[in-house]
């Protein structure tokens, strides 16, 4: 389906276009058939999924290729635990689909919106110090080329270039399939419980090995961290859910509903941040519970924010949060969101913000209203400082210069840029931006 004019937008309101045309490709010869038609005008390619990236890395001024109907199963092998799906595929569909086989993702980020291409496109990730991004679970990729051919990238088909590809922010092709490599289904056993911030920052070591996955939250104007530790368990496991209607108080009611009132009140009357964020950790983050582990790893979340991410050598994030931490309270600025602090193991994907090292992230957020300028940029200055790496998807300043300095890859995958797209037909801004024109 092609559709002439119209408006895109992503779900962080940061970013918008009004492409020349909407395709709407139902397979990959469809996409196919898309990219050679913009090639033959003249006119760049992107494809969009969900939208949840806050930069513009989606951006599509020329051809924009909605992948919602590029959705589902192509192959799976429950003995191997590889699993092939259609690019366009949501997260949050992806463990029914992956049920019948006994398999799962080995690991989630916590929130499941995105499309399968997009999330391993921009480098999304969840927790855990032993578990890599999404990325890293990518054993294969079938992508379009800028000269419309298909391009498979697996163990038999040049195998060199998958680090490249598995992250590849959208600047070498169209992906069309992704091939996962899944484990078998797990149960995850979590405590969610409030503590003292200056003691989970004096014992983080100690705390993020002593859980499969470990992260905190913590609100400013409180002294208080949230954390999350969760272990993971046989599929056997005897399941004990949060009660239905504990639940929706905890994540309806109050972190959705009641807290979009407040965020948004709070643009009005700043003062009233402080006292509901001391009420926020008293009300919340209390409870422990053994699910699925997709039901464990997801969170809801409807309230519309804006953030910026930065992944740090983890040796490095106690004295960056500490930095963020005094310069919040140095400017007085009254901050509705929390930060959060999660972990990830290295990893080999050449455009990974983990690659190379141990990685720990710090995210801050602003509702989507107010102007996170002022906030992430001092923000940014103290994560450059201590080595970070900004989320390819997430809100940061830098450009090809700065990028180059922080990632030893990063030529090489200029060079396969220019080998797969010399006319740049997937580029946009903000690749142009962080790459190079």
């Amino acid at each position: 389906m092609t559709r002439i004019g119209g408006s895109w937008q992503n779900w962080g309101r940061s970013a918008s276009v009004r492409p020349v045309r909407v395709e709407r490709p139902r397979s990959p010869e469809g996409v196919q058939r898309a990219v050679i038609a913009a090639v033959k005008h003249g006119l760049s390619v992107k494809a969009v999924g969900a939208g949840h990236s806050f930069t513009g890395i989606a951006v599509a001024p020329g051809v924009l290729l909605e992948l919602d109907d590029l959705q589902g199963l192509v192959s799976a092998d429950a003995a191997s635990g590889r699993v092939t799906l259609l690019a366009g595929t949501r997260l949050h569909r992806i463990p029914g689909l992956l049920a019948p086989y006994g398999l799962a993702m080995e690991n989630l980020g916590d929130i499941d919106r995105q499309s399968i291409s997009g999330a391993i496109s921009t480098g999304t990730h969840g927790t855990g110090a032993q578990f890599g991004g999404l990325a890293t679970q990518v054993v294969g990729i079938t992508m379009v080329t800028a000269e419309g051919e298909l391009l498979r990238i697996d163990d038999e088909h040049e195998s060199e270039l998958l680090p490249a590809v598995a992250l590849g922010l959208g600047a070498l092709g169209i992906i069309v399939e992704v091939t996962l490599q899944c484990v078998p289904a797990f149960v995850m056993h979590a405590i969610d419980e409030p503590a003292p911030l200056d003691d989970v920052l004096a014992t983080l070591d100690e705390r993020v090995a002593a859980s499969d996955h470990f992260e905190f939250y913590w609100f400013p104007h409180t002294d208080v961290a949230l954390t999350k530790r969760q272990t993971r368990l046989p599929e056997s496991t005897v399941r004990k859910p949060l009660p239905v209607v504990g639940r929706w108080i905890d994540e309806t009611l109050l972190s959705n509903g009641v807290y979009r009132v407040v965020c948004a009140a709070g643009q009005v009357v700043p003062a009233m941040t402080p006292p509901f964020s001391r009420l926020a950790v008293k009300l919340t983050g209390d409870r422990e519970y053994t699910e699925l582990s997709h039901r464990v790893l997801i969170q809801s979340r409807t309230v519309r924010f804006r953030e910026m991410e930065y992944a740090l050598p983890a040796e490095n994030v106690v004295p960056a949060f500490q930095a963020v931490r005094a310069l919040i309270a140095q400017r007085g600025w009254r901050i509705e969101f929390p930060i959060e602090v999660r972990f990830a193991a290295e990893d080999d994907r050449w455009l990974s913000t983990a690659h190379g090292r141990s990685s720990a992230y710090i995210a801050v957020h602003r509702y989507w209203r107010a102007d996170p300028s002022e906030y992430f940029n001092a923000v940014e200055e103290i994560m450059l400082e201590f080595g970070g790496r900004p989320h390819w998807g997430k809100l940061h300043t830098l450009t090809d210069e700065t990028l180059r300095e922080r990632y030893p890859r990063f030529d090489d995958f200029v060079g396969l840029r220019d080998r797969l797209d010399p006319e740049r037909r997937f580029t946009n801004r903000y690749l142009d931006r962080v790459l190079g024109a």
